[in-house]
């Protein structure tokens, strides 16, 4: 070989390739930014505390929640609603999308009375919801659980239609049976909407919590403000809207985390 050689060098794709500040820099700016807005409003007297509680005195109030142990046991009471309320909703929204999305009989018997009842505001079914399983955990469920349903159903039944045509008739191709055509061509196709759809469920699921721990709740975050508004505790409350905010960011975190699991088969933008 001669002595000309250039050195060998890795090759990046401008996709990959770093600029500028790191993401989860980028990504924090925005808050941060705002926090120190806020204190600075606050310090200054431009925001009095009877309106708005600075941020030193929320981060002592939740401090002081925490201690007691009252937060963390509202935490988990709320966090117990949205999940199983999800659950029960999920379960019939994914399951009614699978019978109108795979049949044409199901559609027919299905679709008509989801798309008129999905366009009912949930808060407006809270007075029957309480006549029909009185003022316990039962209302506040249930409430979860109607909000829930439908985003699930919506995205599944359209992820399920929307699948490639040619998929199919590959699989019809290889001579698939119909059960091994829904198990390894449709449900995987429908897959990505059915995550969207459980992300949308997600957040209707925090805002179906924070009306149905008004009805009568006697613990969870919303007791919490309830008892911090009576009291005009703009601090308790914050510290409120801020943990409801985490765990949706939680939910919502777990949820982009399976779908590069489960999608990690699907090339997709990522942005520029």
């Amino acid at each position: 070989m001669g002595g000309n050689e250039l050195p060998l060098q890795r090759i990046e794709p401008v996709s990959v390739s770093g600029r500028g500040l790191p993401r989860w820099l980028r990504r924090t700016s925005g808050p941060v930014a705002l926090v120190l807005l806020w204190h600075i409003l606050s310090v200054t007297g431009v925001l009095p505390s009877e309106v708005l509680a600075g941020p030193s005195t929320v981060l002592s109030s939740a401090a002081t929640l925490i201690e007691t142990g009252e937060l963390q046991e509202a935490m988990w009471v709320s966090l117990s609603r949205a999940l199983t309320g999800l659950a029960i909703g999920g379960s019939i929204g994914v399951t009614l999308a699978v019978i109108a999305g795979l049949f044409r009989l199901g559609e027919d018997l299905v679709d008509a009375t989801m798309q008129m009842m999905r366009t009912v505001p949930n808060v407006a079914l809270i007075p029957l919801l309480i006549i029909w399983f009185g003022i316990g955990e039962a209302p506040k469920i249930a409430l979860i659980a109607l909000g829930t349903a439908f985003p699930l159903y919506l995205n599944v039944y359209a992820g399920i239609r929307n699948v490639d045509q040619s998929l199919i008739e590959v699989g019809r191709t290889l001579g698939l049976s119909r059960l091994a055509m829904i198990v390894n061509v449709v449900l995987p196709g429908a897959l990505p909407s059915a995550l969207v759809g459980l992300r949308y469920s997600l957040g209707i699921a925090w805002l179906a919590l924070v009306f149905g721990e008004q009805i009568n709740a006697t613990a969870g975050i919303g007791y919490l403000m309830a008892n911090a508004r009576e009291f005009f505790q703009t601090d308790v409350i914050v510290v409120c809207l801020v943990v409801y905010a985490l765990l949706g960011l939680g939910v919502d975190f777990t949820v982009r985390t399976l779908e590069k699991v489960f999608l990690s088969w699907r090339p997709a933008f990522n942005g520029t």
